[in-house]
């Protein structure tokens, strides 16, 4: 027995491609914008390092760059730069979201939720890069703890974390829905 899908009625067509169209664009418009996201980046680094460090924090938005350790006897400054952001790692799940929503319209709500909680993931994961690179620095000192924390560790947080978010996102847009 083979399973064929009807073609969409063309009532459905303009809402899909409109939905391709959105999420394009956001992919668009974040590259466009790259600077004023790695902003939000450091902003958003600088309030989890409020929370859990009482060493100082400063962020200077207008120059992508958190700095902590101010109470101590090496202050450090990480400038979140374009490699180092996470806005690039968003980008092939918006594209992917934009051909599965094209080939598979009938799972937009489920795409849009995969989309939704994998790009929450990317972004906590860059997160811990960030507090990576601060514990490391503040346990092993300036020289050796960003080598360690940016280089070594740094980099493996964020290839599993990506990895993680696009296996997540895979599994969680393509699952079948349970029988009710």
């Amino acid at each position: 027995m083979a399973v064929a899908s009807a073609p969409l009625p063309s009532s459905s067509r303009f809402p899909l491609r409109m939905a391709v169209l959105a999420v394009i664009a956001v992919a668009v418009g974040l590259v466009l914008a790259e600077r004023l996201y790695r902003v939000f980046e450091v902003q958003l680094a600088g309030l989890i390092l409020r929370v859990i460090t009482t060493s100082g924090v400063f962020v200077a938005g207008e120059r992508e760059t958190v700095y902590f350790g101010l109470s101590g006897d090496t202050p450090l400054g990480l400038r979140m730069t374009p490699e180092c952001s996470s806005a690039f790692m968003l980008l092939p799940l918006l594209l992917v979201t934009a051909v599965m929503l094209y080939f598979r319209p009938r799972n937009a709500k489920r795409l849009f939720t995969s989309l939704a909680i994998s790009a929450a993931v990317v972004i906590l994961v860059n997160q811990m890069r960030v507090l990576a690179i601060v514990g490391l620095v503040n346990w092993l000192g300036v020289d050796e703890g960003y080598y360690w924390g940016h280089t070594l560790l740094g980099s493996m947080v964020s290839v599993i974390g990506g990895a993680v978010a696009l296996v997540l996102f895979v599994w969680l847009g393509t699952r079948k829905p349970k029988a009710v």
